[in-house]
């Protein structure tokens, strides 16, 4: 049976309140209903929450929370859940902890048993990756690719040879200097697609290799908005191919070295190469 929904917030609980990446149509009657029902929000920023706040008529208040000051507040959030206090985190937007604050609040709940429950909502990278054309049955997301050069190349290196579609947050500065990295490291012809601006006015989509998508790019005047950038997994490399001749060399050596007939031999040759007699036997009619 699907289970009951909640009739209401629980007592000394942290809610990971997912919020709209842009349109804020996006957020869920669920996280409306905790944002209202919470004795806190605490924010990566009050003042972009309380535009979201405003909009939907929520008078909660609200407390900032974010990395400069997450050392000193989270254990000021954790004893107010303590005391019995509902509290809900928020990031500017998506999921609480995704390339965001949240971490160690979330852990110093935890540690202190207190429930903390999710509240799904929009993601960035995740609604990126199912509109790339890129395949979705293995990915890694990696957040923020470096802003150092030299750190940046060393994560495009390290997934040179990714099966995995590799899902990367950028900054519009910098997304032409980690294209030409990109480039270089693994190919004007790895494929690639960039989310710029996810659910807002100007949502674009670019997809095509990496040389391509780095000259539409560099044909701009400006680039502007939030960017996620995807790589898709490397072309395979074709099997080895092992030339026939040596089936006959392995067969003679066998043969000359060990002193056992030709079946024996050609038997030993299949199981080392991994295929059968039969195909062993024809390869060595096509070598003669």
């Amino acid at each position: 049976m699907p289970s009951r929904p909640e009739s209401g917030v629980q007592p000394a609980t942290l809610y990971l309140v997912g919020t709209p990446i842009g349109n804020l149509e996006d957020i869920t009657l669920r996280a409306l209903r905790i944002l209202k029902e919470v004795a806190l929000i605490a924010c990566e920023d009050t003042r972009q929450t309380q535009k979201l706040l405003n909009h939907f008529n929520l008078a909660t208040p609200t407390t900032s929370y974010h990395e400069h000051n997450e050392i000193t507040r989270a254990p000021e959030l954790v004893k107010q859940m303590l005391d019995g206090k509902r509290i809900a985190l928020v990031t500017d937007a998506g999921m609480p902890g995704i390339s965001d604050p949240g971490f160690r609040l979330i852990s110093d709940a935890i540690r202190n048993q207190i429930p903390v429950v999710p509240i799904p909502g929009p993601s960035a990278f995740l609604s990126a990756l199912v509109a790339s054309g890129l395949p979705t049955a293995s990915f890694t997301f990696c957040g923020f690719l470096p802003a150092k050069r030299g750190e940046r190349r060393s994560i495009l290196q390290s997934i040179q040879s990714s099966q995995s579609t590799q899902i990367f947050y950028e900054a519009p500065h910098r997304i032409l200097e980690a294209l030409q990295d990109l480039n270089e490291v693994l190919g004007p012809s790895r494929p690639i697609a960039i989310a710029r601006e996810l659910t807002k006015l100007h949502e674009e989509f670019l997809r095509g290799t990496a040389g391509e998508v780095l000259q539409q790019l560099q044909s701009r005047d400006a680039i502007k908005g939030e960017i996620t950038l995807l790589v898709g997994r490397a072309a395979e490399a074709p099997p080895a191919q092992t030339p026939q001749s040596s089936i006959r060399q392995r067969l003679d050596q066998l043969m000359t070295e060990e002193s056992i007939d030709e079946k024996s031999a050609l038997k030993r040759i299949a199981k080392e190469r991994g295929i059968s007699k039969s195909e062993a036997y024809r390869a060595l009619q096509r070598s003669k």
